[in-house]
């Protein structure tokens, strides 16, 4: 069973930017230290492809949702009598031209996992409650989220 200890949290980052919109730069911060001053730029986001460049916020939402998704499922499966030996989901992120600018138009879950003792229609019905349930897919649920399920 998940034990919480607070019913409310604050989490923070910060950005600083400096320059034009295209020619400029920032960093983005915030208090574990994984994001310290960590770089990103107009040119990293969309000119980029790899993204070796600096971060961008595609992929900063795609780690949160990718990381509240696993957590959210694993509770989901210990709350079911089981631990999951693995969870590997991969978010996928989509920026596109819109007709009112850029806009994330879809987000992607590709989810991998292995569950001994747990059947596979169980681990499926978790992980799409999972997808519904983490707070992270209800609040970018403004975005279509799709999801694929591949259990070992």
């Amino acid at each position: 069973m998940c034990i919480i200890t607070t019913h409310n949290m604050k989490r923070h980052a910060t950005a600083v930017w400096s320059g034009s919109g295209t020619e400029g730069k920032g960093t983005l911060t915030g208090p574990s230290g994984v994001l310290d001053q960590t770089p990103y730029s107009f040119k990293a986001r969309f000119e980029n492809e790899d993204g070796k460049k600096g971060t961008n916020p595609e992929e900063l939402i795609a780690a949160a949702h990718a990381g509240c998704y696993a957590m959210a499922l694993s509770v989901g499966i210990s709350n079911a009598g089981s631990t999951a030996e693995k969870l590997d989901v991969k978010a996928n992120v989509k920026l596109e031209k819109t007709d009112d600018g850029f806009g994330i138009t879809s987000i992607h879950l590709d989810l991998k996992g292995s569950v001994p003792g747990m059947d596979k229609a169980t681990f499926e019905k978790l992980a799409k409650e999972a997808k519904a349930g983490c707070p992270v897919s209800k609040a970018l649920s403004a975005v279509p989220i799709s999801l694929d399920i591949s259990y070992e």
